[in-house]
């Protein structure tokens, strides 16, 4: 499936590629004011090599973890996880492209996407096990596997909360990213200081 998804993004690209402008919009401000620009070339292209390099970089690295054994018993959710990844990335790629051809407000759009990341994510959280590359990787956690399975318990409830909350941009399109930007910063900090408690307190 991400092969799938990755050779779809450049099928798209090909055909899309003479109806968009020779400077292309890549990048939106938080409220969906354009404030970034690359060639045509770089617009198109990037992307699907980008989820190409990112597709291997996460294929290959648990196979270089101290802890690879432990990713054999969540493998079949973690693989899942690289298909959420690109197919997040993919539907970025496509946003941008049409918004380059029709002239909308890419943010107003992003609220469903991240939510499916978060809400996934938080799945994933549930089912990790120790390892260097995947979870809540702190000096703690790391540490200490009671520690670990403590703080991703709570990160996997925290990260599937974000999700629902990201949605509210979707009735509130102008605030958009500050209902995915700000519960993500906040989670990330709790996770921090819970783990650091948790390890402190055992």
């Amino acid at each position: 499936m991400a092969i799938i998804i990755i050779a779809l993004s450049v099928i798209i690209g090909i055909i899309l590629y003479p109806y968009l402008p020779p400077t292309m919009i890549t990048h939106w401000g938080l409220y969906g004011e354009p404030n970034g620009y690359s060639t045509r070339s770089f617009g198109v292209f990037f992307m699907p090599i980008l989820m190409l390099v990112l597709y291997f970089l996460l294929k290959f690295l648990p196979s270089t973890d101290p802890y690879k054994k432990n990713f054999i018993q969540f493998k079949s959710y973690y693989d899942k996880f690289v298909v959420v990844v690109l197919g997040f990335l993919f539907y970025l790629y496509l946003l941008t492209l049409l918004a380059n051809i029709f002239s909308f407000n890419l943010v107003r759009f992003l609220p469903p996407a991240f939510a499916v990341l978060f809400y996934y994510t938080g799945v994933l959280m549930s089912v990790a096990r120790q390892n260097w590359f995947v979870g809540f990787r702190t000096p703690w956690t790391l540490s200490d596997v009671t520690v670990w399975n403590k703080t991703h318990i709570l990160g996997a409830k925290l990260f599937k909360a974000v999700a629902l909350i990201s949605l509210l941009g979707i009735f509130l399109p102008r605030y958009a990213l500050f209902f995915i930007l700000l519960p993500i910063i906040l989670v990330s900090l709790i996770i921090f200081i819970y783990s650091y408690l948790a390890y402190r307190f055992k």
